[in-house]
């Protein structure tokens, strides 16, 4: 047997319980390793890369599942395993036909991976997860193998925004001249980012652009808040003017008072009025996902099979790094590579940890890195505030454990490292995926939440509002016959000069001011803010 997955202790908000019952049931998913993973990278940069003779040429999914469908015998090897150990009710499930499915006691899961599950509680909310500190698979599975659920993971999605402070809803700010209002000091609203960023009122054109929305952990998206936050701040777009639901895994969106959600309320509402006509669409992700990531891998491959998934994706949701092993996060950043090759901008809240991630605080020696943050096939957000923009201090920023840096950013952060000299030295991994990649107002964020008018903050905000600007930028495109923007760090580290740079700030946690901002690309706001005139004449238009 060779051990698959392994972790030295239980994350920092769980405790074990006293006992664990050998008859309960866990639900498995064993990933299978596929076929070409460093051909499917190869492909995305090729459509990635601006001076590329194939960008913009992104994949069908046909291209896209002969490089990531199961490698050869891999079903067959996996399932004659498992049928030796007992275990004939195994189903074939995904977008690619790549995870193999089925249910077993936790007795029989002992035997199967040499494995000791036990039951933990999550302190916060009292949820019971049965997780082992150690999987193992046979050493002639490890090249069909890629991932095992359940195992080590202790995945609890957690970012989402600051409480909310209520305020009066407020009347539309007409002034719109850079820089913003003074009062966007204070308040900002769909009004203050046209003005800080150059941010056009005219309405989108193109039915074929699509913005998506994460929702999950039971956020949902109120109409009725959305309507009240449009006739406040957005007048002059319809108020009925609203947006698409998509479920999986169970996933609703109830539209009851008490049921609001701040998380899903900002989302929406700083999409839909600052995109202003792109259609929106809300995807709700239920509570009966099985992957392992409380949906996040459901949700990729939900929109991988689609025909034409949104081109852009937003998510103000994630995890520390070390609450997740290793294969998991490898195969959830290998979907957004996928994702990301047909065309779709993903983008991420970077997180509200400075650098000590969920702990946000002082019990940590070494740095927290959030995920997906070190993902290097995503877009993380960080945030900033104020109209002479500074970081906010609860940005995420730092280096992944996981990822190695990708080629398209090693000059800025290498720059950046050699500016750092030896602040911080050995509290961060020097040669990792560094994150965020941009920033936007994160801060004194007006929205609506039943009913009632409040600010909020967290780069929770400032992801939609820089999907919302490609968002806007990608309906350009499509108007002027070009292919939309896909993966977009590529083309964002080749154009540093077509965003804001923010050269104050910092990001503290474990002890420490974290990092500084400056000049060029940090792990606070990354290469900065959008310059919405500056990105349209960088993709030619």
């Amino acid at each position: 047997m060779t051990v698959l997955d392994q972790r030295d202790a239980v994350p920092s908000r769980f405790v074990k319980a006293d006992t664990t019952d050998p008859q309960a049931n866990l639900n498995f998913r064993i990933g299978l390793m596929p076929t070409d993973i460093a051909g499917l990278e190869k492909a995305l940069y090729a459509v990635s890369e601006p001076d590329s003779d194939l960008y913009g040429q992104h994949l069908s999914f046909d291209e896209v599942k002969a490089f990531s469908a199961p490698t050869s015998g891999a079903v067959t090897a996996v399932t004659e395993w498992l049928s030796d150990n007992g275990i004939t009710d195994v189903k074939t499930s995904g977008a690619f036909d790549d995870w193999l499915t089925f249910t077993i006691p936790v007795e029989k899961a002992n035997t199967l991976l040499s494995a000791q599950y036990e039951t933990f509680v999550h302190i916060e909310t009292g949820q019971q997860f049965i997780r082992t500190m150690s999987a193992s698979i046979p050493s002639d599975l490890t090249d069909f193998i890629e991932v095992v659920h359940p195992t080590t993971s202790f995945a609890k999605p957690t970012f989402g925004p600051k409480p909310m402070m209520s305020i009066p809803v407020t009347a539309n700010l007409t002034e719109r001249a850079n820089p913003a209002p003074s009062s966007c000091n204070s308040i900002v609203t769909p009004a203050c980012l046209q003005a800080l960023y150059g941010i056009p009122a005219t309405p989108a054109t193109q039915s074929t652009n699509r913005l998506g929305v994460s929702g999950f952990i039971d956020q949902f998206a109120q109409e009725a808040d959305l309507q009240t936050f449009l006739r406040a701040l957005r007048p002059d777009i319809p108020s009925t003017t609203t947006f698409t639901l998509q479920t999986l895994d169970g996933g609703r969106n109830p539209q009851g008072r008490n049921e609001a959600g701040i998380e899903a309320d900002l989302d929406i509402q700083y999409t839909i009025g600052v995109a202003t006509h792109v259609p929106t669409f809300f995807i709700s992700v239920g509570d009966a996902s099985t992957d392992g990531i409380d949906g996040f891998l459901d949700i990729i491959n939900f929109l991988l099979a689609e025909t034409s998934p949104p081109q852009v994706l937003t998510t103000s949701y994630g995890f520390d790094e070390t609450d997740l092993p290793a294969s998991a996060e490898i195969r959830l950043c290998n979907a957004y590579m996928a994702l990301g090759a047909r065309g779709v901008s993903i983008l991420f809240a970077s997180g509200d940890g400075g650098v000590g991630g969920g702990q946000q605080g002082e019990n940590c020696t070494t740095f927290i890195p959030a995920f997906p943050g070190g993902c290097p096939f995503h877009t993380a957000v960080g945030a900033t505030e104020g109209i002479t923009e500074t970081s906010a201090s609860f940005s995420s920023g730092g280096f992944s454990n996981v990822f190695a840096r990708p080629s398209y950013q090693d000059s800025a952060v290498t720059a950046y490292l050699a500016a750092l000299g030896n602040t911080n030295a050995g509290r961060f991994n020097t040669s990792g995926r560094a994150f965020p990649d941009v920033s936007a107002q994160g801060n004194d964020v007006e929205i609506v939440v039943g009913g009632e008018a409040g600010l909020v903050g967290g780069t929770s905000c400032s992801s939609p509002i820089f999907a919302s600007v490609v968002s806007l930028i990608n309906d350009r495109l499509i108007a002027a016959g070009k292919p939309v923007l896909g993966f977009l760090n590529p083309f964002l580290y080749a154009n540093p000069k077509a965003l804001f740079d923010i050269t104050t700030g910092d990001n503290p946690g474990c002890g420490t001011n974290g990092f500084p901002a400056g000049v060029g690309w940090d792990p606070v706001t990354g290469l900065g803010t959008p310059n919405f005139a500056a990105l349209l004449a960088a993709v030619g238009l």
